[in-house]
This record gives structure tokens, C-alpha cells and sequence, in this order.
């Protein structure tokens, strides 16, 4: 999707045309072409696969440190944060309810444990902030879980809640991160290179500090990937073949996709993942 069109705007010079993208239309072209076709570009929108446990555990976790920090810093506390799990909980995907039931309790743990390490002075001035940055060729914008500022500077931090430990350098690698550190910057006109992604089940932070070079970088490569994703869009919309514009990259994460039913090699790639599958352990 682009900003403008390349029409003008009462100036006597063509305006610049910027595609506007998410990390997350960022990184589903990136993953395979056809899944970003069925998922942000065919219309009618292709059916997809059912809820899955992973996603309704993580979209709780996510729901409930968002009213944790809703709190004042004094009502942040254990009983607290393992009650906000009961407000937002729900068994959508989950195998039975004795699996429900295990994971509820589980969350209930690893948020009041989040709670009991807590900087009491800790300032998050974002929680689910729509952050957005405009470069020459694109406008990159998403919604950070939560900004905190520490001293001068501006953090992003991410929650995860899936059975891989992150490390240092999965955060380093996130183009996700970078550009919510970059238009956190923008957006909130405070420095910001710090990104973190806190593992709840594990209750480890895995920390990395960029640098102008890394952050540039990051945004190079989303600015690539843009151009990729639209021109192909483009082509599509000019009649193009769907197949060759927007090819499946089969993997065994096809087992998992939530559009393999419209997809021969991907349900031929891997079979087919149950709902409750990839759950921390």
C-alpha cells in the first residue's frame, strides 16, 4: 500500500511514493510471498485455520502486563498481576480444559514472578503504542508492547511467551525491534537504541544496544523488502499471475500456517501441527 500515488499536491514536483508497512507484513513476506498474497491481499479474505493455543496464551500474557502497568507502581503486585490472568483468560485452542487449566496456572506464575522483579521506579511511557517512522521510500509503523524510559533514553520492550529462550542476539536480529526503536525515537523525540525481549516463561531478558550503523541497516533491509512486496502487489493488481509473483517457501513451519488449507506445498511441506502444539513447556 502506498502513502501517495506519485500524483501531485498543488507543488510543481511529483510527490514521493512511500509504501507503508508493519513489521509484520515485513517479516510474512519474508517467511513466503504467498502467504502475505492470502493474508493481506486477497479478497474475499482466504478462510483460515482454527484459534491455537500458543497465540491464546501469548494474547493473554500480552492483555494482562498491559493492565499490570495500568496500575500505579504500588498495585503492581503478585496477587495483582496472577489476578489479571484470570480477567483476560480464555481456553481458545487448547486440547481440553485440564490443558487449559495447567497453562492458566502457569501464566499465573510467570506474572507474579514478572511482578515480584519489578523496578519500582520503572516509567513506561508506551504500553501497546502505535509507533511510526517515514524514510525516503517507506513508512514504517506498529504497536510496541510497552516503552519504558530509564534515565534520557527510550527501551522498547517485547514479551514472548514461547518455548524457545530468546538470546541477545535474536534481539539484536529483529527487524521488529529496530524499527519500534527508530520510530519510537521519532515518535517520542527521545534517544532510543535499547531493545529487550523478556521471556516470561524463563523470566530472562535478552538485552541488545544498537547503534546508528545497526539501526540503518535494519531500516536498509526493510526499505528492500518493501520494494519487493509492492512491486509484486503492483503486478498482481495489473493482471499478473499469482503463482509466480507470490511463491510458497514450503518449510516445516507450513505445518503450523493458519493458510495451508489454500496452499498444495505447504500442506504437502509438513503436516499438519495440532492447535496446542509449540506450547512452552
Amino acid at each position: 500500500m502506498d502513502v501517495d500515488g506519485g500524483t501531485q499536491l498543488g507543488f510543481d514536483f511529483p510527490t514521493t511514493r512511500l509504501v507503508r508497512v508493519t513489521p509484520s507484513k515485513l517479516a510474512t513476506w519474508d517467511d513466503c510471498p504467498r502467504r502475505y498474497r492470502l493474508t493481506y491481499l486477497d479478497r474475499p479474505s482466504p478462510s483460515r485455520g482454527g484459534a491455537r493455543a500458543g497465540s491464546t496464551l501469548g494474547a493473554v500474557v500480552h492483555l494482562a502486563l498491559r493492565a499490570l502497568f495500568d496500575l500505579p507502581p504500588a498495585g503492581r503486585t503478585q496477587r495483582a498481576a496472577s489476578a489479571l490472568v484470570d480477567r483476560y483468560w480464555h481456553s481458545d485452542g487448547f486440547r481440553d480444559a485440564a490443558q487449559a487449566d495447567v497453562y492458566r496456572e502457569r501464566a499465573r506464575g510467570w506474572l507474579a514472578e514478572y511482578a515480584a522483579e519489578l523496578d519500582p521506579d520503572a516509567e513506561a511511557v508506551g504500553l501497546e503504542r502505535w509507533v511510526s517512522v517515514a524514510t525516503e521510500r517507506i513508512v514504517a509503523e506498529g504497536r510496541a508492547d510497552r516503552i519504558d524510559r530509564r534515565g534520557d533514553e527510550l527501551v522498547v520492550v517485547d514479551y514472548k511467551t514461547g518455548r524457545r529462550r530468546p538470546t541477545a542476539e535474536d534481539t539484536g536480529a529483529s527487524q521488529a525491534l529496530a524499527l519500534y526503536a527508530v520510530a519510537a525515537e521519532r515518535t517520542l523525540r527521545r534517544r532510543c537504541t535499547q531493545v529487550e525481549l523478556h521471556h516470561l516463561p524463563s523470566g530472562e531478558v535478552a538485552a541488545w544496544q544498537h547503534d546508528p550503523a545497526s539501526l540503518q541497516a535494519h531500516v536498509q533491509r526493510a526499505e528492500a523488502t518493501a520494494q519487493e512486496l509492492d512491486s509484486a502487489a503492483g503486478a498482481l493488481a495489473a493482471g499478473g499471475a499469482a503463482d509466480p509473483l507470490f511463491p510458497a517457501r514450503p518449510a516445516p513451519r507450513c505445518g503450523h500456517c493458519e493458510v495451508r488449507r489454500h496452499c498444495p506445498p505447504g500442506r504437502a511441506a509438513a503436516p499438519e501441527e495440532s492447535p496446542w502444539a509449540g506450547l512452552a513447556p
